[in-house]
């Protein structure tokens, strides 16, 4: 028996009774949308968060402030989604790490604080730690497809 994926109001009520991932929202009929405050360790600095989920699409984490770019000094972003604004990669698609039955307040948000804990050491070391695989930019090819590449973040 296959399960039904989590709606978006199941999401959006599981973000809102979130002690850790406290924010605010829109709730629309075909987008969910959280804002929220993270601090990936206690020596972190604060980052402002946007996900933005639609049904049948990946959920999307957008850092909006401060500025990755930015903290990057002229390196490009490690392992993530060369959109405009780039998303965050936080795990395989298609590889039942996360599916739409799975809670995002429980999943890609702490893989999120994960990410940004691997690129706070990343600024230091420039070395990417946080291990993972990267598929192509065009999902639109099928899996079987596509290029994989271990992204190398080194300068």
């Amino acid at each position: 028996m296959i399960e039904r994926p989590l709606s978006l109001a199941q999401q959006w009520l599981h973000l809102k009774s979130s002690k850790i991932y406290a924010g605010q929202g829109q709730l629309l009929p075909s987008l969910l949308e959280w804002r929220f405050q993270t601090r990936p360790t206690p020596l972190s600095r604060d980052y402002s968060i946007l996900l933005r989920y639609r049904l049948d699409h990946r959920p999307t984490i957008i850092v909006e402030d401060p500025d990755l770019a930015l903290l990057a000094e002229g390196r490009r972003l490690p392992h993530v989604y060369q959109d405009s604004p780039p998303h965050l990669c936080l795990y395989l698609p298609g590889s039942g790490e996360w599916t739409p039955q799975k809670i995002i307040a429980e999943t890609i948000l702490p893989w999120a604080d994960l990410w940004l804990f691997h690129f706070e050491e990343w600024l230091w070391s420039k070395e990417w730690k946080g291990g993972g695989e990267h598929p192509s930019d065009d999902e639109h090819v099928p899996r079987h497809l596509r290029r994989r590449l271990v992204v190398p973040m080194a300068s």
